[in-house]
């Protein structure tokens, strides 16, 4: 007797389908000639390839991105000479990839480097990396930036007086309940934290513990959640290591601070970014020049602290940025100085990475985010 499909059967073969296949968002820098802005990309996840979709062109430096929780609107930051940095919204097209813009506002702040947004699509916090401030910006209702804004001057210095001479915000990560945003300052070494209050004009305001020191000379510069909520992850670019924290209502409790870098290693520091593995069993960071890899470390599920089980090369030069896809089967390196993205296979049992011979070749890539399709 022949099979017959059933409805039910078609409907899990579709919802299985488009499981399998994500939208891949790309920022670059403009400045090197070698791109033109904003790259989508299919992304299979059942094979590891990847498909140019669109893209959007004529920006300046569209690095760092992201993406509103209905995943309707993407946030760009457009980083320009002193002055002109600005952030620019866009509507997002899942089925096509076209990113229509919608406007931009002014970064307020110098060097804008890193943004993110509110689950409520409130507003977008901007981290101004050379002029050592955070904005909060305003977003309309149809997700457009409005001209509402929070701007936070930060003061001080650190003990590396070529790298900590002034203030240098980083990342403004939101806590994964959405009522605290965690302000990286690699120049004071500090984590600075904020609470969120979302339907105020002027949503920020400083958390009953409004920071946490990191080591002098660390330069603490993005930060990542465990899945849990309990637990949190700096990566330190200037000392290379990852500092382990407990996470409740807006205060961090140190664990842990241990070393991404090689036994004896002596060359160059240029640690970058850092991500938790969907399954929270593994956590990944990258190193730059000269050491071009990612550290991988195992996390104990219970105290949330961190063995380093291994490292990979990135195959590339200058891994500013990756990004693990939303099923944790496939890990991706952006290789800013070598104009690739690596696609590496994940053993989700081990959490070692295996090259699988994909590439993607865009000019100058520094983020990576993953959308549904």
């Amino acid at each position: 007797m022949k099979p017959t499909l059933t409805l039910l059967g078609l409907v899990l073969m579709i919802l299985t389908s488009q499981a399998q296949t994500y939208n891949l968002i790309i920022g670059t820098y403009t400045k090197s000639g070698k791109s033109e802005g904003i790259y989508v990309y299919e992304f299979d996840s059942k094979t590891g390839k990847a498909s140019y979709k669109n893209k959007a062109a004529g920006l300046t430096n569209p690095s760092y991105l992201a993406i509103s929780n209905d995943e309707k609107k993407v946030y760009a930051i457009c980083e320009a000479e002193p002055g002109k940095g600005a952030v620019t919204a866009f509507s997002f097209d899942k089925k096509t990839g076209a990113l229509n813009k919608l406007n931009s506002q002014p970064s307020i702040g110098n060097g804008p480097c890193y943004v993110s947004v509110d689950k409520a699509n409130k507003h977008v916090f901007v981290a101004n990396y050379v002029g050592g401030s955070a904005t909060a910006i305003a977003l309309n209702s149809d997700g457009s930036l409005s001209n509402e804004n929070q701007f936070i001057q930060y003061k001080g210095s650190g003990v590396n007086k070529e790298r900590q001479e002034a203030p240098h915000i980083h990342s403004t990560v939101i806590s994964p309940d959405g009522k605290y945003l965690l302000i990286s300052d690699l120049g004071t070494d500090k984590i600075n934290i904020l609470e969120i209050k979302s339907e105020q004009a002027k949503p920020l305001r400083e958390a009953k513990t409004p920071f946490i020191s990191t080591q002098p000379g660390s330069g603490p510069r993005h930060f990542d959640f465990h899945p849990n909520g309990k637990f949190g992850y700096s990566i330190q670019e200037l000392s290379g290591n990852v500092s382990a924290y407990k996470y409740a209502n807006g205060k961090l409790t140190l664990l842990q601070d241990i070393s991404g870098l090689p036994a004896n290693y002596n060359g160059k520091i240029w640690s970058a970014d850092i991500h938790v593995s969907p399954d929270g069993k593994f956590l990944y960071a990258s190193n730059r020049d000269d050491l071009n890899n990612l550290a991988i470390f195992g996390i104990d599920m219970k105290s949330g602290k961190l063995k380093m089980i291994g490292s990979q090369p990135t195959l590339g030069r200058a891994p500013r940025n990756f990004a693990i896809t939303p099923n944790g089967d496939f890990l991706l390196a952006a290789n800013q100085t070598s104009d690739s993205i690596v696609i590496f296979k994940r053993d989700k049992l081990t959490g070692l990475l295996s090259d699988t011979g994909e590439r993607i070749e865009v000019g100058t890539p520094v983020c990576l985010k993953f959308a549904g399709n």
